[in-house]
């Protein structure tokens, strides 16, 4: 069997996996990992968790290490295209072989009394993935929540949660303080942690754990912040330092939250003297990161952008966006969105900036149909249609197109995957 067999082969038993669902909790990784003699101690860690915006934070950090002359890892979810895209080491996505040689070592060791889920697989495949390769500091993102997530088996230098909105109710409560709780979780003693967090019931709440766990807190806008400038540059005004003239690398004046979070992060690491992060590796830190599906342009004539927007504040970051930026253009919104996602509001914060919509659903069994967001979408906007799958919405939305109209692909991290393949087999995309 040839090495592409066997990848095919080991990723279709990590997605039978799925069947088992999602199962929190540390007993089951715990133990995979230290039957393969704990690979995520190989590493320094930093951990990421947060409602939004954690993968952009993960991705520009991994990328700031780098600069700075480090072997960096960077393990993130979901992937778009390729399962590899989770895992990568100095910003190229590991191999083929390196995934079927991680999929063997996690294979045989030993999980106990339950069978692992595909999100424990793949995150000791992560861990022996870093080991192997020699990789000195590494950005771990959540899965869901924090407190019982599988990454949360590391022991960072240093956590980070963006923010917190309602999200994943049935597994992490219904309220800011029961989800704070959750991705507060991440907190570890005597460990700094930087957030974004604003609202008054989940800072008090992660300022209690943190106090609990002695973890000095580190707070945007308290201890930390920065002014924006009209030409699209920000002044960060930090923990020690004050730095003039930063761009995020990305679209979307959401993102200078996000940098601001990840500057505070570069000020506690060099305080820890574990690493020298220099001003200069920042920005180009910045300036070379890449991070697929957030506002990703993927073509020209016509323009068409691709955004997860998978819950109600990225979609309302969306909504903003378009209307800020593509004002003066036609928009045709291709969306499908999850059944334990805020559809109808999500939707109404969406369709008002655009002139038409294309309903479909992602290949994935969670995702609403098409007919369901249209009992939604009907009172919002008059140009709508309804395609089965993502292929097809995309092909009627591209062959409509009027001369400069802007086609937006949203509402999922999967509908951005779907999108990416379909563009790829027209030719079209990046």
């Amino acid at each position: 069997m040839g090495i592409q067999d066997t990848y095919n082969a080991c990723l279709q038993e990590m997605y039978a996996l799925r069947r088992f669902g999602i199962k929190l909790g540390l007993d089951t990784i715990r133990r995979i990992l230290q039957a393969m003699q704990n690979p995520q101690e190989s590493f320094v860690a930093v951990h990421v968790a947060g409602t939004n915006g954690k993968g952009s934070i993960a991705s520009a950090l991994a990328t700031i290490l780098k600069a700075a002359g480090l072997r960096a890892g960077l393990y993130t979810s979901p992937h778009l295209v390729r399962f590899n895209e989770r895992i990568c080491i100095d910003g190229e996505q590991i191999s083929d072989e390196e995934v079927v040689a991680s999929y063997a070592a996690v294979k045989t060791a030993n999980p106990g009394e339950r069978e692992p889920t595909f999100f424990e697989y793949a995150t000791a495949m992560a861990f022996h993935a870093f080991r192997q390769r020699g990789v000195k500091w590494a950005v771990i993102e959540t899965g869901m929540g924090g407190r019982l997530d599988a990454t949360n088996i590391i022991a960072p230098a240093l956590s980070i949660i963006s923010n917190v909105s309602i999200e994943h109710e049935m597994y992490l409560g219904k309220t800011l303080a029961e989800i704070a709780t959750e991705k507060g979780g991440i907190i570890k003693p005597a460990t700094p942690i930087v957030t974004g967090v604003r609202q008054a019931p989940a800072v008090k709440v992660l300022e209690t754990i943190a106090r609990r766990r002695s973890a000095p807190l580190f707070r945007m806008g308290k201890d930390f912040r920065v002014r924006r400038r009209p030409s699209g540059a920000f002044t960060y005004y930090g923990i020690e330092n004050v730095w003039h003239d930063m761009r995020t690398g990305l679209p979307g004046s959401y993102q200078v939250d996000n940098a601001a979070i990840v500057l505070a992060a570069c000020e506690l690491l060099n305080q820890s003297t574990r690493v020298d992060i220099s001003l200069k590796a920042i920005k180009e830190g910045f300036d070379q990161r890449v991070w697929p599906g957030r506002l990703e342009v993927v073509a020209t004539d016509p323009m068409v952008i691709l955004d997860g927007a998978h819950n109600l504040i990225a979609a309302k970051n969306l909504a903003a966006y378009l209307a800020h930026t593509l004002s003066d253009r036609k928009i045709t919104l291709v969306v499908g969105i999850l059944s334990d996602k805020p559809y109808r509001a999500m939707l109404k914060s969406l369709l008002p900036v655009c002139d038409r919509v294309v309903l479909t659903r992602p290949r994935i069994d969670r995702a609403l149909a098409p007919e369901k967001l249209h009992d939604a979408a009907r009172d919002l906007i008059d140009d709508i249609t309804l395609k089965p799958d993502v292929a097809s919405a995309l092909h009627y939305a591209l062959d409509s197109a009027a001369p400069g109209e802007v086609i937006c692909v949203g509402g999922s991290l999967y509908m951005v995957g779907d999108a990416k393949s379909a563009l790829e087999q027209m030719g079209l995309g990046r």
